[in-house]
């Protein structure tokens, strides 16, 4: 298989997108709030209507990639996305944003779906562990920028007597009150630019592998017979709800219980979130080698409810370190879970996958419970919520028994390859 890095760089690129998009809502919360005078329900529509689309269409997407080829698939979801984000700019109303994000959500998870045999075709088989590595680190790296960025654009466009042309170009593109929109200008371009782009490359004939392969109908209704596919679909659940349910709420929280600027404070607790979850994710590698994955799981949970309740009822300095330290404490989850499953059944793997996918949907269901719940008892304690998620998967960790270990380096094959390279 020929090494293609034009087409890896390509995707690396889709997937610095995806994290961009998906992940912008968090600290955009707080100012969509105040400008459309929303209730916590109002508000939690929105971040539900994006991880809506996730839950309906990730199974789809991976049919569609078997019976259209890569380079139709990627067309038709960058061309959601650029549908989408279009509505979003030239009616920014609140019911109209709903509908967009719905669409932009279903773009976003039609490419998570796509790229990633693509990745393995591109890169060749040999590459496909260190290249799925750096799109998890380039995932990360956009969703640790993107706080920044928006806090940026927002700081430039509130200064009219410092601005380019180009921040002169957006002011006059979207409406003055809604100075948050030009991040959905700037979207749209870049959707409509990844369209020419795809149109003009060459993309391999992806052959997907069993354990990719949607499945047919039988073999879903097989798996949902089976109490175990449900016991680790709401672990899926239960992980996307709490990352999401942390990175929605946490800026407006922070607003609202310590007076902390959301273009400020706020942004940059979410980018030190996701930044710290992405070192986690280095950190889990190391564990889960030299440890069992369900003693690590088992740690994390632990960790992250101590984290969880010192940010909730911790003073605005406790605050401020504990919601981002949050995210290293979760950062091993989904990862985790996930091989857990697989791990736990013999057959069917591409089926369960589309099943385990289809969780994604948590991202709307725990947010938008925080969100209604926060109206009747406050933030903190709706926030509170996430302790029956996290907990979960505590019991995922506890009680999963999968067919297959994860293998692990014990110290003492450490001391004996230390003791022969001294010897020789």
């Amino acid at each position: 298989m020929n090494k293609n890095n034009l087409l890896v760089g390509l995707i690396l690129c889709i997937w610095f997108l995806i994290s961009f998009v998906t992940n912008i809502l968090g600290p955009m919360l707080p100012i969509i709030i105040r400008d459309f005078q929303l209730s916590l329900t109002m508000a939690a529509f929105l971040p539900f209507s994006f991880f809506l689309a996730y839950g309906i269409t990730s199974i789809p997407a991976g049919m569609m990639i078997e019976r259209f080829g890569a380079r139709n698939a990627l067309l038709l979801a960058f061309g959601l996305a650029f549908v989408g984000s279009t509505l979003f700019v030239l009616l920014p109303t609140y019911n109209m944003v709903l509908f967009s994000l719905f669409i932009i959500g279903m773009g976003m998870a039609m490419l998570q779906v796509i790229i990633l045999p693509l990745m393995r075709e591109a890169g060749g088989e040999r590459n496909y562990a260190f290249n799925s590595v750096m799109a998890q680190i380039v995932f990360g790296l956009a969703s640790f920028l993107s706080p920044f960025i928006f806090s940026s654009i927002m700081h430039t466009l509130g200064q009219p007597n410092r601005q380019s042309a180009f921040f002169t170009l957006l002011r006059n593109i979207i409406p003055t009150a809604l100075p948050w929109c030009s991040l959905y200008v700037l979207f749209t371009a870049v959707f409509a630019a990844m369209l020419l782009l795809i149109a003009c490359v060459k993309f391999p004939t992806v052959v997907l592998k069993n354990d990719e392969k949607a499945g047919s109908l039988q073999n879903y209704k097989e798996l949902l017979g089976q109490k175990k596919v449900w016991f680790f679909f709401f672990g899926i659940v239960a992980y996307v709800g709490t990352e999401q349910g942390l990175a929605n709420w946490m800026s407006q929280f922070l607003d609202n219980y310590h007076h902390v600027d959301p273009l400020a404070g706020g942004a940059k607790a979410v980018a030190w979130f996701w930044g710290l979850m992405s070192a986690g994710c280095l950190l889990g590698l190391l564990l889960v080698k030299l440890m069992d994955a369900k003693r690590v799981l088992l740690g994390f949970c632990v960790l992250a409810l101590i984290n969880l309740f010192l940010a909730l009822f911790g003073k605005k300095e406790v605050a401020l370190i504990a919601f981002p330290c949050c995210g290293i404490s979760i950062s091993v989850m989904f990862s985790i879970i996930f091989s857990l499953a697989l791990n736990s059944m013999d057959r069917h793997h591409g089926s369960f996958s589309g099943i385990l996918c289809t969780g994604i949907f948590g991202g709307a269901l725990i947010p938008f419970i925080i969100g209604w719940l926060g109206d009747f008892v406050g933030l903190r304690y709706a926030m509170c919520f996430l302790g029956i998620p996290v907990g979960y998967m505590f019991i995922v960790a506890y009680f999963s028994k999968p067919l297959v270990q994860n293998q692990t380096i014990r110290i003492n094959d450490f001391s004996t390859w230390f003791r022969k390279r001294g010897n020789s």
